[in-house]
């Protein structure tokens, strides 16, 4: 269990830094495409020991979440479950890029665009079978923005 640093021992620490960076990911269509490699190369050169590394999906048709990255039904019945919630309808007002994109911008507000991951020990803090993933909503492929910033030292 980690301690607090006295006030004394404050000015011995290691100063803070931070380091961000975008990563693009193209994805062939809807699912959950995990890029926990791509993150972890990055976050490894940054040489931090500890810190917080946000994410945050620069898109309103798409959103990120952690979740199992073993058995890979997990992620077919994820998607599926979020189309019984958000079905394609023509009951949408908003339609302008076609039936598929009001229904992704609700699955996106139920999964989120940002995520919040510990670094210990120059390591994500991530679980056994955790991995971090891109949920694409839209049917057709496309190139996703994902801003890195990591706050550490």
């Amino acid at each position: 269990m980690s301690q607090a640093l006295h006030p004394a021992d404050a000015a011995h620490a290691a100063p803070l830094r931070q380091a961000s960076t975008t990563l693009t990911l193209h994805t062939p269509g809807p699912g959950l495409h995990e890029f926990t490699r791509e993150t972890a190369q990055w976050v490894a050169a940054q040489g931090m020991d500890s810190g917080l590394l946000t994410l945050f999906c620069r898109h309103t048709s798409a959103s990120l979440c952690i979740q199992e990255n073993a058995a890979r039904e997990v992620r077919g019945d994820i998607v599926r479950w979020l189309d019984r919630l958000a079905p394609e309808s023509a009951a949408y007002a908003h339609d302008d890029e076609g039936p598929d994109d009001m229904p992704a911008h609700l699955k996106s507000i139920l999964t989120g665009v940002s995520l919040s991951i510990p670094l210990l020990g120059g390591q994500l803090a991530l679980g056994t079978w955790q991995g971090i993933y891109l949920c694409e909503h839209r049917r057709m492929a496309h190139r996703r923005q994902i801003v890195l910033h990591l706050v550490g030292a």
